[in-house]
């Protein structure tokens, strides 16, 4: 950040008085810019014993599948926005169930937010932002061209706790080791 968007002024990099955390503040009206988390939402609905994936008609992980999700926007509480991500991509008809899994990603200043939920109906078909939607059973997964980390867990963890049939609220964090991969800290 180079310019005050409230003002326009030149913005300098440094930790505010009464902080800890070096911020954005403008020199001409000393506006402190915040910059925090983005909350990607949405649901991992389900149809018997299928899952609703999407497959992506945009980037990033274009053409790969993931549950329907999406960055939560202003004024909306945690379940609306993943209902709304869940009709926008998959036109999708559904009830939440409950909060399933949070997963922080501090590496790239994202925490997801995912539900699981019930297809009301079969009326799902894919929207702007989904190349196609698909009910898929377990074995049918395609592990191998699911876009993100965060929807291969909260799958995982999905099918091991149906098949104990008993489904827990999983808080985690992704955190990124080294340029070769990731490391994944469970916290319960």
């Amino acid at each position: 950040m180079k310019f005050c968007s409230e003002c326009g002024g030149p913005v300098i990099h440094r930790i505010p008085e009464g902080d800890n955390l070096p911020r954005h503040i403008c020199e001409a009206c000393d506006l402190i810019h915040y910059q925090n988390p983005k909350i990607v939402t949405g649901c991992l609905p389900v149809w018997n014993k299928q899952v609703l994936l999407c497959k992506r008609a945009i980037e990033p992980c274009y053409g790969l599948w993931t549950l329907p999700a999406g960055f939560m926007e202003n004024q909306e509480s945690l379940e609306e926005a993943a209902i709304r991500e869940s009709r926008e991509e998959a036109n999708a008809n559904l009830k939440l169930e409950s909060l399933y899994s949070v997963i922080s990603l501090p590496h790239i200043n994202q925490v997801y937010v995912m539900y699981r939920a019930t297809l009301l109906d079969l009326d799902f078909y894919a929207g702007p932002e989904s190349l196609d939607v698909r009910l898929f059973n377990e074995e049918d997964i395609p592990w191998e061209l699911l876009a993100f980390k965060t929807i291969e867990k909260t799958l995982r963890r999905y099918f091991e706790d149906r098949k104990k049939g008993k489904f827990n609220v999983y808080n985690s964090v992704i955190s990124k080791r080294n340029r070769l991969g990731e490391k994944e800290d469970i916290i319960r």
